[in-house]
């Protein structure tokens, strides 16, 4: 993943907005936080995890991703959407793949439990 570049893309796109890397060591995933409750994050590797309250829709903008709930895969392109439920145990694979990230109620640090 080139960090630098999508740092400064995501930064051009959304200027001062919160970009957060899911890891400053090793980055598999950033997330840009447009307004509570949407984000842009650009994907590697996400963490397994799951929400206790949020529902999740992600929406592929660039690339294709593979995400994993529950144990079953959904391999999304361009344009497809997987809604991701409360207690859903979830994580997702792509390269460098642009996903819209939609969350009801907005995401919290609190409500993202690592698996």
């Amino acid at each position: 993943m080139d960090i630098a570049r999508i740092i400064k893309e995501l930064s051009q796109k959304y200027p001062g907005r919160k970009i957060i890397k899911n890891n400053k060591e090793n980055t598999t995933e950033i997330i840009c936080e447009i307004e509570p409750g949407f984000a842009i994050a650009v994907i590697d590797k996400s963490e397994p995890h799951f929400h206790k309250k949020t529902t999740e829709v992600y929406e592929v903008i660039k690339g294709e991703i593979s995400i994993y709930k529950d144990k079953r895969g959904y391999k999304l392109k361009k344009g497809r959407k997987l809604t991701i439920k409360p207690k859903e145990i979830h994580y997702a694979i792509g390269n460098e793949t642009w996903v819209k990230v939609y969350s009801e109620p907005a995401w919290t640090p609190k409500d993202h439990i690592l698996k």
